[in-house]
């Protein structure tokens, strides 16, 4: 889920949702995170992230350790630190923070690269050749892209509640960037559903992904520096990208399981008119084995 990326978090290893708060032990269909201890994991094996960024490779996914501590009303997981606000059987309300998503695409070792997704309680090249798009009726080349200026890292920080239904679980959340880089605001609702089968665990997740005039300006815009013509043309609106994620892991032994992880995300038509891509999708998926220690 908050999704550069080549760690993986722990939902990677253990996508099935727990309540370490509400569960009192890690002992039942759910595998979970106890409370008062860290949670430590390795993954080997190999994946892969496209870029729909032209002339930006894929990036690779190799090794991914994941690290994550939860008390009795806080949480530090792979980098972002929640509070606990309200906790019930039906529904959870947390502060939260998490990594941008969005600068992934410009830095191979951006944090989101990093931490792929994140767990929770329960769960560079040049520009150098643009488009060639048809206007009136005729073909014309338009001016190339100079050299991009940096397009800075974030980290977000706002609420969001967990909503548990027999139908699944919705996650919501609003954030808002903290380090004062773009000054824009994201929104998420994402809907997942945990089913276990003897030893294999499976999650699959519907998500929705908001993103304010600000963050798709500061990433997807361009500078007049860049190009006086595309700075002109390409007028950054409010975005919502949509995705799918499908991830299962197989139980070998107390420590060890096979990984599977497949991921696809449609990028909104608001995005996908930048000069800066020349792909409408970004795709992830990982094989692996991982061990928790």
């Amino acid at each position: 889920m908050k999704t550069l990326n080549a760690f993986l978090l722990t939902c990677i290893f253990f996508p099935v949702s727990s309540w370490a708060d509400t569960v009192d032990s890690c002992e039942s269909e759910y595998e979970c995170i106890e409370t008062g201890r860290w949670d430590i994991g390795l993954a080997l094996g190999y994946g892969s992230r496209s870029n729909p960024l032209k002339d930006y490779d894929d990036i690779p996914i190799y090794l991914a350790p994941t690290f994550a501590y939860y008390g009795d009303d806080w949480y530090f997981d792979n980098g972002n630190i929640d509070y606990t606000l309200v906790e019930d059987e039906k529904y959870t309300i947390n502060l939260t923070t998490s990594f941008s998503t969005d600068s992934a695409f410009f830095h191979r070792w951006d944090p989101s690269n990093i931490f792929l997704t994140q767990n929770n309680k329960f769960e560079s090249s040049s520009f150098s050749t643009m488009a060639q798009p048809t206007v009136m009726g005729e073909d014309r080349r338009v001016p190339d892209i100079d050299e991009l200026a940096t397009r800075q890292f974030t980290y977000l920080g706002g609420i969001e509640a967990y909503i548990y239904t027999r139908a699944g679980i919705l996650n919501l959340s609003l954030t808002h960037d903290l380090l004062n880089v773009h000054q824009g605001t994201e929104a998420k609702l994402k809907w997942f559903y945990n089913l276990a089968i003897e030893e294999w665990k499976f999650q699959f997740a519907l998500v929705f992904d908001w993103k304010s005039k600000e963050v798709v300006d500061y990433y997807y815009g361009i500078r007049p520096s860049e190009s006086a013509y595309w700075n002109e043309h390409y007028k950054a609106k409010s975005a919502i990208n949509t995705g799918l994620e499908f991830t299962s892991h197989y139980v070998l032994t107390k420590h060890w399981d096979l990984l599977f992880l497949a991921r696809y995300t449609k990028i909104a038509d608001e995005i996908v008119a930048s000069p800066l891509l020349n792909e409408d999708y970004s795709s992830t998926f990982f094989v692996g084995t991982a061990y928790r220690f």
